[in-house]
């Protein structure tokens, strides 16, 4: 992802400011965050005795959900693939992936990083630029619930 798309998407989802050195620990903690929901969906899908995992399977809780719907208005363009590259680096999945499944990825990396964007304000509401602590803070608080 360039800068430019990812300080516009920081500043429209969450009202924070963010810098060039903050695209890398955003990026991790993404993928990060991706492949673990891949992983309880995968967890679901074992458990309902299949070899892939449908939409249904991955872990959408409702705030999640409201996070991808406010992504799709905010109508910005994220560059998935290098993500999506990063998360198939991992070990691979015992489970393939539905073209449903693949195809909510982008939606889910979005409404990811809308929730991450507007937690910044959640932990300090008078923040303007993220610093090392308040990302620090919000990995923790994600966590604690992915």
């Amino acid at each position: 992802m360039g800068f430019v798309k990812f300080e516009r998407l920081f500043r429209a989802a969450g009202g924070v400011d963010v810098g060039r050195d903050d695209i890398k620990r955003y990026l991790d903690f993404v993928k990060d965050a991706v492949y673990d929901v891949l992983l309880i969906g995968q967890a679901t899908a074992k458990a309902n005795l299949r070899d892939v995992i449908e939409p249904w399977d991955l872990p959408i809780t409702k705030g999640l959900q409201e996070s991808i719907h406010n992504f799709e208005r905010l109508e910005e363009d994220i560059e998935i693939e290098p993500i999506l590259e990063q998360v198939a680096a991992r070990p691979p999945l015992d489970a393939a992936l539905t073209e449903a499944t693949q195809a909510r990825l982008p939606l889910i990396v979005g409404g990811i990083s809308v929730a991450l964007a507007r937690t910044f304000k959640l932990i300090n509401a008078e923040v303007k630029a993220v610093h090392t602590e308040e990302w620090e803070r919000a990995f923790g608080l994600f966590r604690l619930l992915i």
